[in-house]
Formats: structure tokens, sequence, C-alpha cells
């Protein structure tokens, strides 16, 4: 794994001139066309933009779900470029969480169990104080021992978030984390999330669609055609709405 020698960068991640292209010849299609962005440390950053704008291809390659095709991804002092299976399979176990639409949580486990799998698979035992405090701040004390079919869609949602906290990551990564839930559960992750940059420092990129739920960010960051084309620093579901309209774009508000 390359390391950058000297101080450590603000960034929790950055792209540099990044592009994704797929297909060849007449059917290539750029999802991403040299996009640079960073992301500071410590704060809380939804990527919104239309169908097919790049967004979620951009979380996937800064996490390392996807290479890119020219231009550079860090994490934290870290260039994921160029790593082999080995490096972007250590790097995803030590250095990013995850949170997707989708819970992933393996039914004949705890919630508990859950929580600490990538740890255990890992090797690795989580510090007790810091459990013991995300366990409190998700507020499933007394659901530790319930399987995923004794939870709510939403509690599945916190475990799954509890899961990607636990484990002290640089960045952690959610893709439409309520995109399954009502509007009151969506609510209670969002909630959860901001706590967790503001009271504990974690570094959160969510790719979200709904302009309630960017606005529980510190900075949206909007793409289209594959280009970051506006952002705004401390949103609310309003100035949200009124870039999507400016962007011509349709959006969907959560009910």
């Amino acid at each position: 794994m390359t390391e950058t020698v000297g101080r450590q960068s603000p960034a929790a991640a950055r792209a540099n001139d990044v592009w994704k292209v797929y297909g060849t010849g007449e059917a290539q299609v750029a999802a991403l066309r040299g996009v640079s962005v960073e992301f500071e440390r410590g704060r809380f950053t939804a990527i919104m933009g239309p169908s097919g704008s790049g967004k979620s291809t951009l979380m996937h390659c800064l996490a390392g779900l996807d290479s890119v095709s020219k231009g550079t991804v860090q994490i934290g002092d870290t260039t994921v470029t160029g790593l082999g299976d080995s490096g972007l399979t250590k790097l995803r176990r030590d250095k990013v969480g995850f949170i997707f639409q989708q819970f992933n949580l393996l039914p004949t486990l705890t919630a508990q169990e859950n929580i600490l799998l990538p740890m255990s698979i890992a090797g690795r035992k989580p510090d007790p104080a810091w459990f013991d405090t995300v366990i409190d701040t998700v507020g499933l004390r007394d659901r530790l021992g319930h399987r995923p079919s004794q939870l709510s869609g939403g509690q599945q949602q916190r475990v799954a978030c509890a899961r990607a906290l636990v484990a002290r990551p640089e960045v952690i990564f959610a893709d439409e984390p309520t995109g399954n839930l009502d509007s009151r559960s969506g609510a209670e992750v969002l909630h959860f999330l901001r706590n967790s940059v503001r009271e504990h420092g974690q570094t959160i990129v969510m790719v979200t669609h709904d302009p309630t739920a960017a606005a529980y960010a510190d900075r949206v960051v909007f793409l289209a055609d594959g280009q970051i084309v506006s952002e705004l620093i401390e949103p609310t579901a309003d100035t949200v709405l009124d870039t999507m309209k400016k962007l011509d774009t349709p959006v969907e508000v959560a009910g």
C-alpha cells in the first residue's frame, strides 16, 4: 500500500481529475469526467444528482469498490489508485466503512454479532468504551441479542451504521442509507449519522436523491453528466431543492 510521506492530509478522501469510462468505441460512456473534489475530515458531505449523473460511481471509486480510468483517488494518506487486491482489501477493512440502502445483515447472527463481524474477520477486537459509546448513540442496547428478523427496518439500518462506525474508519460511505426506510426511521438514521460527525468526529460521505436527507449534511456536492456543477455549505432542504431546480433536475421529496 502506497503511503504519502509527510504531514497528514486534512482531507479524509480526495479525487483528482478522475475519469471513469465504460465500454469502447461508439458504445463508450464517460460516467465521470475529470472530477476533482476533497472531503474534509470530521464533516458530513452529501452527493446529489440525477440518475446517471455519476454520484454512485464517484462514491464507488473513492471507496475502492471500482477502479478509475484516469486520475487518482486517496483515502487519507493512502493512494487508492493502483492498489492490488490485497491492498484494496486492507484499505476497505481498516480505513473505510460502508452503509448501503440494503442493510446487508446476516440473518443468522444477532445485532451485536453483525456489528462486530468485520472486526472479527480481521482478527481485531473493538475498544470496549468506544463500542459502548456507539451502541448508546444508536440506541440499540436492549436489541443486541435480537436477529435482523426481530428488528424494524430502522433498527436494522442502525445496526448497519454501528457496524460501520465501531471500527473507527477514516471515512464512512453511505449509499442511499434511508432509501428503504419510512420517513420517521430515516430521520432517526440521519440524526445518528449527523451526531456521529458532530460529537465523535466521524467523516461521512453520503449519496442521496432526497433534499431532506441532504439537509442533514454540512455540505452538498452536486453532479450532472459526470461533473461537479455546484455545491452548498450548511444546506437546508429548501436551498437544496432550489439548486436542483436550477440544474433542471427532477427530485423526490420524502413524505
